[in-house]
């Protein structure tokens, strides 16, 4: 089976990485095409992962997009022509919606958040199936116009694909960033303002900031999602942070961390599997799978600077739950359906 892979976002590098290993090693031939956003090209070029490079982030302009959009589109149909393809799949690519759909080739939606109403708008109407974590009602899916015999669910997270809790410690982030032992290290994402579903300014991250930049305990690591966020945060970022200018394993670095604060969901949802201390200053309305974690009590909301409590990591299980074998199964049904009907 020929199957074509679409990555357009950093986190999506860590996914799909032990999905085309297994599916690879199952004999199928696995085809990757990415786009030039945040640290997605370096996380694969570290990762020694074969792909296409296709299009760019083309911003935050709704006008931008909608042009990035129809260009990456028409690239991606171009590509695909040429690849006899039998099943497309993605982690919430509107372009990859667009092609697979003008190509006619079946297409696997996995999305985590239901109110990213711009991305639903193209791909709840052109996606072939839509997974989403269960935590997610299926009918907030409909909601944005998918059929509702194409939404199914996987357990956990889609976190949980990748992470496991014997997964060994790809390096010693502390040792590499130079960071004592016993500073309170913190991992810091800031808020995807290039996203649709994050288009303005957070005041709360920048005073909880402010306050971890008093404490005299704490080093901050912060992860700019872009050169530009880069440059933004150089001019006001305090004394004891640090910006990495390599790339690194992010669930190592979680897991050497005392607390993770995150604007946005993948660094918060890794954080709470792995057992640190997760906090959100997301500015957007919450999703479902990360108020199931507040329920569940591994990831806490700030409203106050001095919610979060700085402090060593206790000792966690963390959240585990087994689901890739689940979307596997849906990607490789969803081919042989196509091809018998």
């Amino acid at each position: 089976m020929r199957i074509w892979i679409d990555i357009t976002n950093s986190p999506h590098v860590l996914f799909f990485e032990p999905l085309i290993a297994e599916l690879r090693a199952a004999g199928h031939v696995v085809e990757v095409t990415a786009r030039d956003y945040a640290q997605t090209l370096g996380l694969l070029e570290a990762k020694k992962m074969d792909h296409h490079r296709i299009g760019r982030h083309r911003g935050k302009s709704r006008l931008k997009k909608a042009w990035g959009l129809v260009s990456r589109s028409l690239a991606l149909v171009a590509f695909g022509a040429r690849g006899r393809f039998d099943v497309a799949f993605s982690h919430n690519s509107n372009d990859l919606a667009v092609a697979a759909w003008l190509l006619r080739i079946p297409h696997l939606i996995v999305h985590d958040y239901e109110h990213a109403n711009l991305s639903y708008a193209v791909n709840a109407r052109l996606a072939s199936r839509i997974m989403v974590p269960d935590a997610i009602p299926p009918a907030a899916i409909v909601a944005h116009g998918a059929r509702p015999e194409r939404v199914r669910t996987f357990p956990g997270l889609k976190e949980h694909v990748y992470l496991s809790p014997d997964m060994p410690l790809v390096e010693d982030s502390r040792h590499i960033l130079g960071i004592d032992s016993e500073a309170v290290l913190v991992v810091v994402r800031p808020p995807a303002t290039m996203s649709a579903y994050h288009p303005f300014g957070n005041e709360l991250f920048t005073d909880v900031i402010s306050r971890l930049g008093s404490d005299s305990r704490v080093r901050m690591v912060v992860l700019p999602r872009t050169a530009e966020q880069r440059a933004e945060l150089g001019r006001t970022l305090p004394p004891n942070a640090i910006m990495p200018d390599t790339v690194l394993d992010g669930p190592s670095l979680i897991r050497a961390a005392d607390l993770v604060l995150s604007a946005g969901g993948t660094m918060n949802r890794e954080a709470a599997a792995l057992g640190t201390p997760a906090y959100t200053v997301f500015a957007g309305t919450m999703g479902a799978v990360d108020e199931d974690l507040i329920r569940r009590g591994v990831l806490r909301r700030v409203e106050h600077p001095e919610d979060i409590e700085i402090a060593r990591k206790p000792a966690s299980a963390g959240y585990w739950v087994e689901n890739r074998a689940v979307i596997l199964r849906e990607l490789l049904a969803l081919s042989r359906r196509t091809s018998a009907s």
